[in-house]
């Protein structure tokens, strides 16, 4: 059994809504990540120098590896069935909290950054991208189930036999 779709098939409508936040999550969660960026490097510089610099950069870095795997995880599997799609979802949960354990283990033999704006930031990507994402999965809009296709002139029923007779029972009263 495969999920490939027919070729020339539309998608059902739910996978194209459902894609559609997705897409959307991951914008606002690149342009959270941006702003934070920037305003983490400046802010850092001002607090701790180059130290926290590297800390606002390291912190974006790990928020992106950590917010961002769900959301390409639901997109790259947006078609296929709830039960994969949340085997992929559970077994890159486990694999990005690995990587930023493993990640911060690394980093706090060094002294390059600085760490409480690396926390800082790191928390604020992390708290405000989930944010983003309830937002748009509040404001998408997924239907429940899937309306039948439109009929078209020739689909339509007719209440008229092709012989021309009626099929209305005869009345006596009448």
């Amino acid at each position: 059994m495969t999920n490939a779709p027919t070729p020339g098939a539309r998608p059902p409508m739910s996978e194209q809504a459902v894609e559609a936040v997705v897409r959307q999550a991951f914008r606002d969660m690149l342009v959270l990540l941006g702003v934070l960026l920037v305003l983490g490097v400046g802010i850092g510089v001002l607090v701790a120098g180059a130290a926290g610099a590297w800390g606002a950069l390291l912190g974006v870095a790990i928020a992106l590896v950590f917010s961002g795997t769900t959301v390409l995880s639901v997109l790259a599997t947006v078609r296929s069935t709830p039960a994969r799609t949340s085997a992929v979802i559970m077994g890159a949960w486990l694999a990005k909290i690995v990587v930023v354990f493993v990640a911060l283990a690394v980093l706090s033999r060094f002294d390059f950054y600085d760490r409480v704006v690396l926390g800082v930031v790191l928390f604020a990507g992390v708290l405000g991208s989930a944010i983003l994402d309830l937002r748009a999965v509040q404001r998408g809009h997924v239907p429940y189930i899937e309306p039948a296709p439109a009929a078209g002139p020739s689909d339509a029923p007719s209440d008229a036999r092709s012989d021309g007779a009626d099929d209305r029972p005869e009345h006596a009263d009448s």
